[in-house]
């Protein structure tokens, strides 16, 4: 009888470390300002929105031309949309709204927008989702003009002598499509099923579609029912096309915008369906560009060159995907977009927002921080630097501009110390001395023939 065989062990292996799951708290449980009373301030203060009430009412019972200047990306577009049918609900006829949209690198601070704003000769001017900024009135003639916006903005930052309401500093920032449903909503008693849809369709467009409806965010559950999350969500998707293709027809985004009753004639939409495809093949080219970065590890810097207004996108992508712990700001900078000119989009890394603490990453300051050392260059970077909110900025600004903004960053340093310490390595290697030489070879045979002699 053979003896047992004792069976071999397998060897145990190590446990798999888990990763280690990134959570950035929930939005709407941001910390909301208070009034002397202890009320909480939200989305706007009482007094602004009041006045915007006041504003939109007049402006229908007056019956005279009126411009709406909506932003062309999905919250801008359903924010325009919800002023539009506020007003005509109200009883301003559709025949004396008009809808303008600046060219492809133009904003509506430009000579050219103020031209063809003075065409019109406007009576009342909603300017929506467009960024706030201190400047003379848009146009000379007598004029209401209402900003509605959440852009963070210095105080007084609005065209000299418009009304406005202004989200920015009311926690959980409300978004423009948002802040102008709840102005608009107790209006008039048939807007609830014309606006709701177009009041979720630019919150998910700017605050993703993982956005919980909670308070102070308005109960949406009725609207859901009625539209599903899934077709607002590809329906956000399908608005933002035409203006981040080459083509930039934003008008054909409007259109679908302002017709439709819901998601789900925007979905079978032709037009923004093709600007789609064009702009998912144009991010999937450029979307895998390495990132270098600062010298102090701050920001990530992915560089490209695309004519369409993909830069957001991947700025976006990859602020979920790099994780450091000195890492604060991903940035996407696109230098084919404009001629001579570079348009870059800036996003919190998720791994930053994730760390919790007072002291939020600001890209706004962070931004101007870099630059507030050199007077002469923050000046040449213009107004067009350091726009937008302070969790997703972005500018434009010149190719030798950029070119000196990068440097004071320090952006590539940490790879070329990288590199030229691979390359001192190589030298190394290279200049050890082999033991087994010819030299060593004749000079062995040498000694063994003395020795012999």
């Amino acid at each position: 009888m053979s003896p047992l065989k004792r069976k071999a062990e397998k060897p145990v292996s190590p446990p798999r470390t888990k990763k280690t799951k990134i959570v950035v708290p929930e939005y709407h449980l941001t910390p909301s300002r208070r009034d002397d009373s202890g009320e909480s301030v939200w989305p706007a203060r009482k007094e602004q929105i009041e006045r915007a009430r006041e504003i939109i009412t007049e402006c229908a019972q007056a019956n005279k031309a009126t411009l709406i200047m909506p932003d062309k990306d999905a919250d801008g577009l359903s924010s325009g949309a919800i002023l539009h049918h506020t007003l005509t609900t109200l009883g301003l006829s559709p025949a004396l709204i008009s809808v303008y949209f600046p060219p492809k690198g133009s904003n509506i601070y430009d000579q050219e927008t103020s031209d063809a704003i003075s065409a019109i000769s406007p009576s009342y001017i909603f300017i929506s989702d467009q960024g706030s900024r201190k400047t003379p009135p848009l146009i000379a003639q007598p004029h209401t003009c209402l900003v509605i916006d959440h852009h963070f903005t210095s105080e007084g930052g609005f065209p000299q002598g418009a009304d406005y309401v202004t989200a920015h500093d009311c926690p959980p920032v409300a978004t423009s499509a948002l802040l102008t449903y709840h102005i608009c909503l107790p209006l008039h008693p048939t807007l609830p099923d014309k606006i709701s849809w177009l009041c979720a369709l630019g919150t998910h467009g700017d605050l993703g579609s993982t956005i919980k409806w909670q308070p102070p965010f308005p109960d949406m559950a009725s609207t859901f029912k009625q539209h599903p999350k899934k077709s607002i969500n590809d329906a956000v998707a399908l608005v933002n096309a035409p203006r981040r293709s080459p083509a930039y027809n934003v008008p054909d985004a409007w259109d679908a915008v302002i017709t439709a009753s819901g998601p789900t004639s925007i979905l079978a939409n032709e037009k923004l369906k093709d600007a789609s495809w064009q702009v998912r093949l144009e991010t999937e080219r450029c979307t895998h560009t390495p990132p270098k970065f600062s010298s102090d590890g701050t920001i990530a810097l992915l560089t490209i060159s695309s004519d369409a207004q993909i830069h957001p996108v991947i700025a976006t992508r990859w602020s979920g995907h790099l994780k450091s712990s000195k890492l604060e700001i991903v940035m996407c900078a696109n230098t084919g977009y404009l001629p001579d000119l570079v348009n870059f989009s800036c996003r919190v890394a998720k791994c930053a927002r994730a760390r919790g603490g007072e002291e939020k990453v600001d890209i706004i300051q962070k931004l101007e921080e870099i630059v507030q050392g050199n007077v002469e260059l923050r000046e040449r970077l213009g107004e067009s630097f350091a726009r937008g909110h302070k969790e997703a900025s972005g500018g434009i600004v010149g190719l030798k501009e950029w070119e000196e903004l990068k440097g004071l960053m320090g952006i590539g340093k940490v790879e070329r110390r990288k590199a030229e310490e691979r390359e001192r390595r190589e030298k190394e290697k290279k200049a050890v001395v082999q033991k087994n030489t010819l030299a060593d070879y004749f000079g062995t045979a040498a000694k063994k023939g003395s020795a012999k002699a």
